[in-house]
């Protein structure tokens, strides 16, 4: 599933032909990057690849005032049946990315145990700020939003508050984490 391919492809289709720049915008003006898994400056790099597959083709060359010269891209019938499938995979795949604090608290280094509790408030404090911050931007920039955008970002703030309460949960279980490493520590290896 490529996210930026979903986001030209779909933008071509609902909006019409656009040139690089104008996508480029359109990425940075829905703030792509904080309920996305892409950057907007990847725009460029995905849009040659989707025209040499076909997937996106030229239209026009368009020039305004002193700005360069700039290729204006449709959708073409292959793009349309591939934005099909990535609706599709969009919709149906789930995706959860492994968090490497897993794996670190899989490996804890017995001889630092006692930093453990700070780490964890630290990062907990991260996760609270951050969603706090994408809740106030959410209530400023809902009114332009769509209902079904709206509900994007919603989704990102509900999985926010599921790191936020996990981790609350992880912090309530780490005397017994750190008593458990601590006697293993002592123990020996087979």
């Amino acid at each position: 599933m490529s996210s930026i391919r979903l986001f030209i492809l779909g933008s071509l289709a609902q909006r019409g032909p656009m040139h690089g720049h104008a996508l480029l915008l359109l990425a940075e003006e829905e703030h792509i990057d904080e309920w996305t898994d892409f950057a907007a400056s990847a725009v460029y790099g995905a849009m040659k690849r989707l025209a040499a597959e076909g997937l996106i083709a030229g239209e026009r060359v368009e020039k305004q005032g002193n700005y360069p010269e700039r290729q204006v891209y449709r959708i073409t019938v292959d793009g349309v049946r591939a934005l099909d499938q990535l609706r599709l995979h969009g919709l149906t795949e789930i995706v959860i990315k492994p968090d490497p604090l897993d794996l670190a608290l899989a490996r804890l280094d017995p001889d630092r145990l006692d930093r453990l509790p700070a780490l964890i408030e630290e990062r907990l404090g991260r996760l609270r700020a951050t969603a706090e911050a994408n809740e106030a931007h959410l209530e400023s920039i809902k009114q332009y939003l769509t209902l079904a955008e709206t509900w994007s970002m919603r989704h990102q703030l509900s999985r926010w508050r599921g790191e936020i309460a996990w981790h609350e949960q992880l912090l309530a279980a780490l005397p017994d984490i750190i008593a458990d490493e601590l006697s293993r520590k002592d123990a020996p290896h087979e």
